[in-house]
């Protein structure tokens, strides 16, 4: 009828034919899901205790999948001597405990890790079609989140564990590590206890340190050093120096640091890096980024010239030139001349 019109809404229409189609696709994968998980198999069902189970029925679900709601139907076994039951349609289709099909789970923790939860339920929505709500991707983020940590915690364990990588020659010309830290806003539960910076000295973020390695092998035409590309892995958490130590250094010892001809470590020039760097990287080039030595640098500036908006000027570019071309020593020395005869300013500038 529209088309005979001539009146056509097109976006309607194309929600409607997506819906039409995500659920003929629902329809037929509930049919396959049918086939594997109800029925015979050819293996006894084993239980835990060792007692071969036995089929009590067919139990239903609902499961939200990519393209939409279903229902699954399978086969539920049970212990005769420990009563206790087993779902192997679940387990072989690894949606055992959850009602969100494995793609969905991945889909939502995607979306949880790029926004807020709220935000994430909505683009899935308009994005995929599909219904869930904020908890849905909060419990399930935080679910992939606890289980992508158990995994790494056991690669650490085995990376640190394991005497071999110590006989490989080296043949990484420098490889670089990376680390700082940055408060994140948490709830109460999570800052209860720590001390902060507010008022009545409790705290209203923790700090989440993270951390990079890379690689370098060439220069550019005027001999900086440029990063390989694809080279870089990252690591983090919210965690004490101590752990975050032992976490920095296994990704450093996975991507090759025995090999490495010259470690170079990157940072602020915080304390609990240097500590880092003396317990796990002996001996490694620690370098303040470029970022943070100019906004120490910028700081100065500010002691130094307080409301003289030219002279801040004018020492900014001069002093970040010095710092390009890695002349520190001449800017620490105008930097030092400049100091007015005010002990306080004088303190806080050498600080």
């Amino acid at each position: 009828m529209a088309v005979k019109s001539k009146e056509a809404d097109l976006e309607a229409w194309e929600e409607a034919i997506r819906i039409a189609v995500l659920a003929a696709g629902a329809g037929v994968l509930e049919r396959l899901l049918t086939d594997v998980c109800c029925g015979k198999r050819d293996e006894a069902v084993v239980c835990a205790c060792g007692a071969r189970m036995q089929s009590r029925g067919v139990r239903e679900k609902e499961l939200r999948t990519i393209l939409g709601p279903l229902t699954l139907r399978r086969t539920m076994f049970q212990c005769p001597d420990c009563g206790a039951t087993r779902l192997p349609g679940d387990e072989a289709l690894n949606v055992a405990d959850t009602s969100f099909s494995p793609g969905l789970r991945r889909m939502m923790s995607r979306a949880g890790g790029n926004a807020t939860f709220k935000e994430a339920a909505e683009d899935l929505r308009i994005y995929a079609g599909v219904a869930v709500g904020a908890k849905d991707v909060e419990r399930t983020a935080e679910a992939a989140g606890a289980a992508m940590e158990r995994w790494a915690r056991a690669e650490r364990d085995a990376l640190l564990a394991d005497e071999e990588w110590k006989q490989v020659e080296k043949d990484i010309p420098v490889l670089y590590v990376c680390m700082d830290g940055t408060g994140v806003p948490v709830t109460k539960t999570e800052s209860a206890g720590r001390k902060g910076k507010q008022p009545d000295g409790s705290a209203k973020t923790r700090e989440a340190k993270l951390g990079c390695v890379f690689t370098q092998t060439t220069t550019d035409e005027d001999g900086f050093a440029v990063r390989d590309p694809d080279s870089t892995t990252f690591t983090g958490a919210i965690e004490n120096a101590e752990e975050f130590g032992t976490r920095i250094y296994a990704e450093a010892l996975r991507r090759g640091l025995e090999r490495a001809r010259k470690v170079v470590v990157l940072g602020d020039g915080a304390e609990w890096i240097r500590n880092i760097v003396e317990l796990h990287f002996t001996g490694a080039t620690q370098i303040v980024d470029l970022y943070h030595a100019r906004e120490r640098v910028c700081k100065i500036i500010s002691l130094l010239f307080k409301d003289d908006d030219k002279n801040k000027k004018l020492y900014r570019l001069k002093w970040w030139s010095y710092l390009d071309e890695g002349n520190v020593e001449k800017f620490i020395a105008d930097a030092r001349a400049a100091i007015p005869f005010d002990r306080e300013i004088e303190e806080e500038i050498e600080t």
